[in-house]
């Protein structure tokens, strides 16, 4: 049985000081003994994920992490990995004891009210502390679901379950589609995938599977074929498909040999919108206009593979865009959750299409990159831009094609 990417789950995080009982909450609310439990304070050293189904949510991610009152130099450690945390939590749940509610507790609310990102409070140990029963009155009045629980005796899990239910933000609940409001029941799609050393040996990547998957949901259906057998598979149709989606690699020969009056676009660029923003993806793009020689760019993966030959992030984005620009470009890579603290020094920031994070992390992204005043774009929007197909590859998107027109017009980047 194929499981739910940890892309496409609901990532809950637990947060509080070290040994208010976070590790016995997660063992409780997945009825497994999924992180160590112990008196001692700071037993949970990284964070510990454990992906369950919660009905009616759907598939979930539960995220315990170390202490955020942690000290010393080990504890900066935890304490920034704890952090990074931050950026791809949709929920948060906040476990303190009744006697322990302050400064740590008060700015993690904060933290999470500024990135929009709904929480729960947990008092935990009530059988030995009781919270203070205008504190709960508080935070209630303040718009905030407060749980009481035992965890260790898993008293008040039922209560943290309808908590969670009650403020899981309804975008997950109501997924964006991939590619289902795009395309209509009965119409066909053609999605080009090349089969290069790149593509895992017997199946195929996880964007190109949620694409299929969700124009069945749409009742169309889909032709797939590799870029070499495009043009014959166009000439067999007895009618025009209604897209054509393609591995932003083969853009150029995709293209060459897709008739003009079909739209086209790539599989990055449908994710640059599922699981990021598109329009701030254009901007970003059209910033490559501005590089020069010498510029500092950074292209950030969430995969964590080892580069192969010919590497679409390492090797093919650096040689378009350098072509493009007339000269070299100053790359720095990036890998999985690792994300630079420090932007201000980069000319643009290129993203992959994202397809193992979830959107939150994306979004968080595209903040951090705003507040440095630093461009982001994708993979898809990069090689587009760079092989001179950016309209043709933006033509299912009518809001954000007339976007791009409009800053052209306006002489967007200044």
């Amino acid at each position: 049985m194929q499981k739910t990417p940890k892309g496409l789950r609901l990532h809950i995080g637990i947060f509080g000081r070290r040994n208010v009982g976070k590790s016995s909450l997660l063992n409780a609310l997945t009825r497994q003994a999924v992180s160590i439990v112990s008196d001692v304070a700071g037993t949970t050293t990284d964070p510990v994920e454990k992906p369950m189904e919660l009905l009616p949510v759907g598939p979930v991610l539960f995220i315990d992490t170390a202490g955020v009152d942690d000290f010393g130099v080990l504890g900066e450690v935890r304490t920034s990995r704890t952090r990074k945390i931050f950026d791809r939590t949709d929920l948060a749940i906040i476990v303190a004891t009744g006697q322990d509610w302050g400064k740590f507790e008060k700015e993690l609310l904060s933290e999470f009210k500024d990135r929009n990102v709904p929480a729960i409070v947990v008092f935990n140990k009530t059988d030995k502390h009781k919270p203070d029963s205008l504190l709960v009155k508080q935070l209630n009045d303040s718009g905030l679901i407060v749980v009481k629980t035992v965890a260790n005796k898993s008293e008040g899990i039922y209560d943290l379950r309808e908590a969670i239910i009650k403020v899981t933000p309804p975008e997950i609940i109501n997924a964006p589609s991939v590619i289902g409001d795009l395309i209509q029941p009965g119409e066909l799609i053609i999605l080009v995938v090349p089969i290069d050393k790149e593509a895992p040996k017997g199946r195929l990547i996880l964007p190109q599977v949620q694409t299929i998957r969700d124009i069945l949901d749409s009742n169309a259906y889909c032709m797939v074929v590799k870029e070499s057998e495009l043009r014959d598979a166009l000439h067999r149709l007895n009618s025009k498909p209604a897209l054509v989606v393609t591995d932003s690699q083969a853009f150029l020969e995709v293209a060459a040999d897709t008739p003009k009056e079909v739209l086209m676009t790539s599989f990055s660029i449908l994710f640059a919108r599922y699981k990021g923003n598109l329009q701030e993806f254009v901007r970003g793009a059209l910033v490559i206009d501005e590089l020069k020689p010498g510029d500092k760019v950074l292209i950030a993966e969430s995969c964590s593979h080892h580069p192969i030959e010919d590497d679409i992030g390492t090797v093919k984005i650096p040689r378009w865009l350098t072509q493009y620009v007339g000269g070299k470009l100053n790359f720095s890579h990036v890998q999985g959750h690792d994300f630079p603290d420090n932007l201000a020094d980069y000319k643009l920031i290129i993203h992959c299409g994202s397809c193992m994070f979830n959107r939150r992390e994306v979004l968080s992204r595209i903040m951090h990159a705003k507040r440095a005043g630093v461009p982001i774009t994708n993979y898809g929007m990069t090689i587009a831009y760079s092989l001179g197909i950016f309209e043709r590859a933006l033509s299912p998107f009518p809001a954000e094609l007339r976007m791009y027109h409009e800053l052209k017009k306006q002489g967007f980047p200044k």
